[in-house]
Parts: C-alpha cells; structure tokens; sequence
C-alpha cells in the first residue's frame, strides 16, 4: 500500500520508523501476534531516550535523556514482557523521590502510605485523604490515566474520582488542601514534571499520578543504564523474529521497505516530512497548529563521591526535586513558561550511581540534572542548576570532576522528536493532553489507512512507558487484521 504505486512486493506487515520506548512497545506488541515487524533507527545505536554513554569521563555511565523509570516498570503493557528474561533489571532505593526544605529535613516519598504521612507534619492526615482512596485498585487507575480518551476506562468511578483532582491545578490543590510546607512541596515537585507553569489545569493530574507510583513501589533505574531497557525490548522483539535496522536515516516514504503498514515514533513534524505526499492538506495543515512546548537543560556530572545532602536521607532517594517551596517552583516555572531564565530554576536530579554502584568508578559518582527551559534557549544554566544543588547540598561543587552540558538544540541533534529541547514531545495541556496530536477519534491513525502515529505525541504523551506504542500497535493489528 506504502509509497502508492509501488509495484514492489509486501515485505512487513509493519514498519516502524523511529526506535524510541513507544516504536518498540509497538514493534513488540505485533510481533507477539506474529506480525513480519521491521524497525528504522536514524542513529548507530536503538532506544531514542533510553540511552547511556560517557559522557564525562571513562568509566562513568551516563543516561542521555530518561533516567528514573516508575512508568516503565509499572506499565500496563511493559509489566506484562519477559524482559528479565532478556537482561532487564531494576535497581531501586530506599525513597521514590526526596524534596530538601531550607531548615529542616527533606521531604521523603516513600511507598508506605503512613511513614510518608508521618514526615508532613499537620497535613499527614490531609496527604492520607487525598492518596488513599486512589490505592485500593492503583494499578487500575494506572491503565485507566494511560489510555485515550475515547476508551472506555474500566474502573470509571476510580477515575471520575481521580478526574474531579486531575483538572486542578497544582498550585490550586496544594494550597487548597494543605496547610504546611512539607506537603505542598511535596506536590509541586512531582506536578512540576508537566514542564507547565503548577497555576495551569492538569498540573495536578501528573502531580498526583507520581505521588500514587511512588506508593506502588519505589521508582527505580534500569542497571547498566536506560540503554538496558532499549536492549532488553530489542532482544524480546528479534526473539520473536522481529528485526532492527540501524543506521536507517528515512527522509521519504521511498527510503522505507514496502510493508503493509507504517508507525511513526516521530514528531508531527517529522511525520508530516517524510510522509506528506500521501497525506490530504487538511490533517497536515493541523499537525502543524502542533504546540511542542518548552526545552531542557541538561548537566551530566562526574563526581568524587555522592552529593553531600544536608539531610543524608536524602542520598537514598532515586530522584530529588529540588526548588524549594510550592511557591518558589511554581515562580521559576512560570517565568520559564514567559521566555525568561529563572535565577533559582526547578532543577531535576536522578541518583543513579547511589542505587546502581557499577554507574561509577569505586569511590565515585554520576550526577544528572536538569532544568526546563525556553524552546530552544541558547542560555547555559549550569551555574544556576550547581547553586540550587549546592544550596542544599553544601560543597557539592568540590566533588564536581567532570562536567557535560547538553543544551535543548543538543536534544533534539540526539533524538529529532525532541523539537527546541521538548523531552515530553509536546505540551500537555488544556485541551492538548486529551487532543494530541489532533482531535480524532482514534489518535494513533492518520487519514491514510496504512499510517500510522506511535510517538509520545500521541495520548498519554510523554514519559517511558510504551503505551503510546502499545495502542498504536493495536490500531494497527486491527488493520492488518491480527
């Protein structure tokens, strides 16, 4: 069917171009049914944000883009792989996230309910009535908030539930319900992932999904680094006759095998690009009203020994938010959302070394940061990320050896769906996070009945997690008849 007019013979019944956690979540799903899949990776090694390299200096392994992985291990459709069976395993630490305060110890998720209560002072029994009534079927929820919005949620007053918290804004909620610091910190931090300004609807909505995985189990890494998933996906798809092709740049749909069908883990833009010809003027002309959002900047570190935390508790957690109060993250990520560079930025930071030791030298550590930024910004944050750091991890800067900045146009070279450094692959808001790419019944399928969209543009948007992939793939088993 794909380009028209070629007189060549079907090879695949699917080809997927692009090799990011929702091509293969896609390449896997038809290959289970026993599909003829091909995956088109541009680059010399597969994954799309799931991959590790030195960056710094030899022997520190450093992931590129993803690097703590709740969504990935919890997904309702990457749960139910092998992939232990073909190397993948999860490292975790003692706490899902901490969050330092200025003066007191750090805010510290942990997947016990009552002892992440306890540490909130006069909002635990607050904290407790807001999560509570979300973790008797959480895993059902999970599936449910990770689908379309025209499936038909299987746990529909569990999620009405959840929907009446999920449109507020995180600013909103936070100081709605709670009376103290500790708690709306604690809020913000997971909230301020959505890369929106926490005064926006649906802030809340990721705000409260993180808070909920961080009580099903402590968010983890993947050992070795993220390239670990990538290699456990790809072995679990050539194990069923799957294949991979790197080094594949595709510009145009004649570049591409025949196949029957075609799945783009690709931006709107990208797709549009490389398949243009064979789409009508209108859908094109509404991929490109397609919002990508703000950028990235990114520190990797190489460090003479963990980050010196003011509060030791804080080096068992896999990820720290770092920003302060509800007040000062909601601040920065407001000023980033007006094109300006705050002083005191939200900043991001994964502690892979402390929970996978073989990330490092012995002694030593990796360090991974990162700040939203304008699309595109050409502004180098390192000095504001190190200061917020070391604001609550005094002589940080000492044990720094080795720094490597990534800049959003350095993103987007690495992985293209990137576009101005948007790691989410585009901006999840009103009414984009339900209507994305465009408003279509079924989003993963384009007006050719041969093409088809799997990338993170497409619901639930951004994240690894592969669902995107999953219900593109199942789109397009259905036209193949699977």
């Amino acid at each position: 069917m794909i380009p028209s007019g070629s007189s060549k013979s079907v090879t695949y019944d699917a080809c997927i171009v692009g090799s990011g956690p929702n091509g293969l979540a896609a390449a896997a799903l038809l290959a289970g049914k026993g599909a003829r899949v091909l995956v088109l990776e541009a680059r010399g090694t597969a994954g799309g944000g799931m991959r590790t390299q030195e960056l710094t200096l030899p022997g520190f392994a450093h992931d590129v883009c993803s690097a703590a992985h709740p969504m990935g291990m919890l997904s309702p459709f990457l749960a139910t792989l092998p992939l232990q069976d073909f190397g993948l395993q999860w490292c975790t630490g003692a706490y899902s996230a901490a969050h330092p305060l200025d003066g007191e110890p750090s805010v510290l998720l942990q997947k016990s309910m009552e002892k992440t209560a306890a540490g909130l002072g006069i909002d635990a029994r607050a904290y407790t009535r807001l999560l509570d009534p979300f973790l008797g079927e959480p895993a059902g929820l999970l599936a449910d908030a990770l689908g379309p919005l025209t499936r038909i949620p299987k746990h529909p007053f569990l999620m009405a539930r959840f929907g009446l918290l999920a449109i507020r804004s995180a600013s909103g909620l936070g100081n709605a319900r709670f009376r103290g610091e500790r708690a709306r910190a604690l809020l913000a931090g997971c909230a301020a992932h959505s890369i929106l300004p926490l005064s926006f609807r649906l802030t809340s909505a990721l705000g409260l999904m993180f808070l909920i995985t961080g009580h099903m189990a402590n968010w983890p890494v993947a050992r070795g680094g993220s390239q670990s998933i990538a290699d456990a996906l790809i072995a679990y798809i050539e194990s069923l006759g799957g294949e991979i092709r790197l080094n594949f740049p595709v510009s145009d749909l004649a570049d591409i095998p025949p196949a029957r069908t075609i799945l783009f883990d690709t931006s709107p833009a990208q797709l549009v690009q490389i398949a243009g010809a064979q789409l009508p003027s209108y859908y094109k002309k509404r991929l490109s009203r397609y919002r990508y959002g703000p950028g990235t900047f990114k520190l990797d570190l190489a460090l003479d020994g963990p980050i010196p935390w003011r509060d030791p508790e804080t080096n068992r957690a896999s990820t720290v938010h770092v920003g302060g109060t509800l007040d000062e993250i909601s601040a920065a990520e407001a000023e980033m959302w007006a094109g300006k560079h705050p002083e005191r930025p939200f900043v991001m930071v994964v502690q892979q070394s402390e929970l996978d030791p073989n990330r490092a030298p012995p002694g030593k550590h990796t360090g991974y940061a990162y700040c939203h930024v304008p699309a595109g910004s050409p502004v180098d944050m390192s000095d504001a990320i190190e200061r917020q750091i070391e604001r609550f991890a005094p002589g940080f800067r000492q044990r720094i050896l080795a720094r490597h900045k990534m800049f959003p146009s350095d993103l987007e070279a690495h992985n293209a769906n990137y576009i101005g450094g948007a790691i989410t692959g585009g901006i999840a808001d009103l009414p984009q996070a339900f209507l994305r790419p465009v408003a279509r019944w079924n989003p993963y399928t384009t007006p050719n009945p041969g093409i088809f969209l799997c990338s993170s543009a497409t619901p639930p948007g951004g994240g690894v997690h592969g669902m995107c992939g999953y219900y593109a793939g199942l789109s397009a088993a259905r036209r193949l008849g699977l």
